[in-house]
């Protein structure tokens, strides 16, 4: 069985060209780009030109570029990193509460440690206010983190808004755009973002890859010390290969982001249209325009999304939920709930994201099986709409 891939934003597969480089790096003698030697000299060329390449895929710096593991250690390194390089000037930190949780878990230690954050409130549809932003500011004000887009519901906020604020009163900025780099236009610099999070697999590299940016003239403390490596901020021995492959694949994607993003649009398109018009009630996530290309998210009422995904998952179709369920307890997403979404409704969560390697007759199979799995799982789904309201007394 082909198993159609509906859930990119978790894994994308690497690029052909990607892998091949990747390949011949790993079956060659490949030294440590810090050796004073021939093997150094060639990784470390390897190295470089992979950072010019994320750097020309989000308009900055290639020194501004600090490669790391993965989305998740970008984020931490730059909440982390920021919050202890400006300690002595505050320690006030605004931030969404849609966020993902590599940036949510530092930041509520941080509140541990005696650090305040303001959490943003949001709108119906995921929405940032950027006037709210510049009303909560303070002196001791010393880090705006807000996400590009949440992987949930592809909501794109208006960071290039927040960014101009955060500029104007001096304060450093971190958008985690793992989301969409690679998939939307970025520039860091009409952004005005000062810390920008990617990850190599959402645009065809490999798993296990990364990079912060880091405009010159921010100052972040390391979170991994015992190294020189990059500039000082990430200690460790580089993965070459898999920093190639990121590299690669990021300049393959500058040079295609219109094609992809208009193929992944029409995607979108067909997931989100033949979704609501054949499963009954049902309900986008996140805003209808102002999202994501490729994303699609939803409510589905009176069924659990786990049960939902289950059951396409037999089907040979990939998809996740935002909210999970245990054998203790049913935990909602916090992004919807923090979006105001009823909580038994955001049990029903589902989100799918398209890729380039994604046919229509996936999205057509994907439209036939979703409302079959649908239709059985409301047959044995003890919410219906006459006793819901029961229900919801019972979870009160």
């Amino acid at each position: 069985m082909k198993l159609i891939n509906l859930d990119h934003l978790a894994y994308s597969p690497v690029l052909p060209e990607a892998k091949e480089l990747m390949m011949s790096l790993l079956s060659a003698d490949t030294g440590n780009p810090l050796s004073k030697h021939a093997l150094g000299d060639k990784s470390k060329k390897t190295l470089e030109e992979a950072r010019s390449n994320i750097a020309l895929l989000i308009g900055s710096k290639p020194e501004e570029i600090i490669f790391t593991s993965c989305g998740s250690e970008s984020n931490n390194l730059a909440i982390k990193g920021a919050a202890s390089a400006h300690a002595k000037k505050g320690k006030h930190i605004i931030a969404s509460p849609i966020e993902h949780h590599s940036v949510i878990h530092p930041l509520k230690n941080l509140e541990k440690q005696g650090y305040e954050v303001s959490w943003l409130r949001v709108d119906e549809k995921g929405f940032v206010d950027p006037q709210e932003v510049e009303a909560i500011i303070r002196e001791d004000t010393i880090l705006i983190s807000v996400a590009s887009a949440s992987n949930e519901i592809g909501t794109l906020e208006p960071i290039e808004e927040i960014g101009k604020i955060a500029k104007s009163k001096g304060i450093p900025f971190h958008t985690d755009a793992v989301a969409c780099a690679g998939i939307v236009e970025i520039d860091v610099n009409k952004l005005n973002v000062d810390l920008l999070s990617v990850a190599g697999n959402v645009f065809y590299g490999p798993l296990g890859t990364g990079a912060l940016y880091v405009r010159k003239g921010i100052k972040i403390m390391p979170l991994i010390e015992g190294g020189v490596q990059e500039m000082g901020l990430r200690a460790g021995t580089h993965n070459i290969a898999g920093i190639a492959g990121m590299g690669l694949a990021a300049r393959i994607a500058k040079a295609k982001l219109q094609e992809r993003s208009h193929r992944l649009l029409d995607l979108r398109e067909k997931i989100i249209e033949g979704t609501l018009h054949r499963v009954s009630d049902c309900f986008l996530t996140g805003d209808r325009l102002r999202r994501l290309p490729g994303h699609a998210s939803f409510c589905i009422k009176f069924i659990e999304g786990e049960s939902i995904l289950l059951h396409l998952n037999f089907m040979g179709i990939a998809g996740t939920s935002g909210s999970t369920c245990s054998s203790e307890a049913l935990k909602v997403s916090h992004v919807l709930d923090a979006m105001g979404i009823d909580p038994v409704w955001a049990q029903g969560s589902v989100v799918f994201t398209a890729g380039i390697d994604n046919t229509d007759d996936d999205v057509e199979l994907f439209l036939k099986e979703l409302p079959l799995a649908v239709e059985n799982l409301r047959k044995m789904s003890p919410l219906t709409a006459s006793n819901i309201n029961e229900f919801k007394k019972m979870k009160h």
